[in-house]
């Protein structure tokens, strides 16, 4: 295992990056899903709570695919 980020290659590096940007956006829209069923079944006080976080689980998965250019060098 390399202990050094920087001995690895760019593309690697960017690799790495992206699927680290991904899997933080399914766990971060993932606790927004959970969140809003909470509200729904009571677990939590609603207060237009579960479309909001929708619709920021949405957002979230959206910007998380790799849709959105890489700018500048790893």
């Amino acid at each position: 295992m390399v202990q050094d980020w920087n001995l690895l290659s760019d593309d690697l590096q960017l690799a790495l990056s992206r699927e680290a940007l991904r899997r933080a956006a399914d766990t971060i829209a993932e606790q927004a899903e959970v969140l809003a069923s909470e509200m729904e079944t009571g677990g939590l006080i609603d207060r237009g709570g579960p479309d909001a976080l929708r619709l920021l689980a949405h957002v979230v998965r959206i910007n998380g695919e790799g849709t959105a250019p890489v700018g500048g060098h790893a």
